[in-house]
């Protein structure tokens, strides 16, 4: 009978050895591969979309309207003659005002410009009666699907989805006016909502009738038998495609060849 010697005094198995420098292997290449999938996602981050539609300078215009990229703000000063200007917002946002250089107003309002700009031009005047007047491009909306004219469109202010709609020209067999989608995009609560603009036609009823705001996007999507339709011509289509050239390549051979034998017999 061999006495048992304890774990502990026992020749380390190469074996085991082996199992251990491969299982650390294969979490070395995970790890690696983890970080390389991560890096890219942290540099992401940053360019990434955290407020509203996504465009730098946004605000309600139809509340109070706001300047930005290209617009044009004029001021001028009730007390003082000579204090007044006008300047186009620059790419970066600013405007030139000579007393004090750039001026960052893209984004402002024009109440909040006229402060901005009274709060600048104290230290060079006593006392000084800002009035600004502001020149802005139309803000859009947007329109895709079974309509004639989609795209974006100018936002002329007191406008309803329905006015969006019909100024579009919905296809006639092929619009589905009873699922129209409104989107109101944003990262953090974005709101979609369907709505029946087929009942206004139908019985007069405008629940369904909302205002539309800057950015905002609609989509008349088709009707069930149009969904259908487009399926099926999906399918049909690369089969025609194909079957066309295929008939023009033999059209043209054949034309080729009765032309020679028309050639052949004098006739050309």
């Amino acid at each position: 009978m061999t006495d048992r010697v304890p774990r502990r005094f026992r020749a380390f198995d190469p074996r085991t050895l082996r199992r251990l420098l491969c299982a650390l292997g294969v979490l070395g290449v995970l790890l690696a591969q983890a970080s390389c999938r991560t890096a890219p996602d942290k540099r992401l981050l940053q360019y990434l979309n955290e407020d509203g539609f996504g465009r730098r300078y946004t605000g309600n215009a139809e509340q109070e309207n706001y300047v930005t990229l290209g617009d044009k703000v004029t001021w001028l000063d009730a007390v003082n003659d000579t204090n007044k200007g006008n300047g186009t917002v620059d790419i970066d946002g600013t405007i030139i005002v000579p007393e004090c250089g750039a001026v960052s107003v893209a984004g402002f309002t024009r109440s909040e410009i006229e402060a901005l700009l009274t709060q600048k031009l104290a230290p060079y005047y006593q006392r000084t009666e800002i009035q600004v007047q502001i020149s802005t491009k139309a803000k859009n909306y947007f329109v895709f699907g079974e309509v004639g004219s989609p795209g974006p469109k100018p936002l002329p202010g007191d406008w309803t989805i329905f006015d969006a709609v019909m100024t579009a020209g919905p296809e006639d067999h092929t619009a589905n006016l009873a699922r129209v989608k409104l989107i109101r995009a944003d990262p953090q609560d974005p709101f979609v909502s369907v709505l029946n603009v087929a009942d206004m036609l139908r019985t007069g009823d405008s629940t369904f009738n909302v205002r539309l705001q800057e950015n905002d996007i609609v989509i008349v999507p088709p009707t069930l038998l149009a969904q259908i339709g487009y399926f099926i011509g999906d399918l049909v289509t690369p089969f025609t495609t194909v079957f066309a050239s295929v008939f023009q390549s033999l059209f043209s051979i054949a034309n080729f060849n009765n032309f020679g034998k028309y050639s052949n017999k004098g006739i050309f």
